[in-house]
């Protein structure tokens, strides 16, 4: 069953806060997006954020690994909410 934008939004918000709570990773995503720390709070209900955190997750199947089973979701859920938010259609080229 594909993802309604709301429930898209409270995977991302959940994205938000895997992400925030691992050291390693945080620095990382930081450092690729631009964000500050206070954007994390001040963004975190922006469906447009939460899919910038979806993507950057999505960049490597450890990271969708590590949340996914932290949360105990299938792995193709990740992608699934990603397309459920803004700019997550997937493009075609042909």
């Amino acid at each position: 069953m594909p993802f309604s934008a709301d429930q898209a939004e409270v995977l991302g918000i959940k994205a938000l806060g895997w992400l925030a709570a691992n050291e390693e990773l945080l620095p990382v995503f930081l450092g690729a997006s631009g964000a500050s720390l206070s954007d994390l709070r001040d963004r975190a209900q922006d469906p447009d954020f939460l899919g910038a955190v979806l993507d950057f997750l999505l960049m490597d199947d450890a990271w969708v690994m590590g949340f996914c089973e932290s949360e105990t979701l299938p792995y193709e859920r990740l992608a699934e909410a990603r397309a459920a938010l803004p700019g997550g259609q997937q493009m075609h080229w042909t």
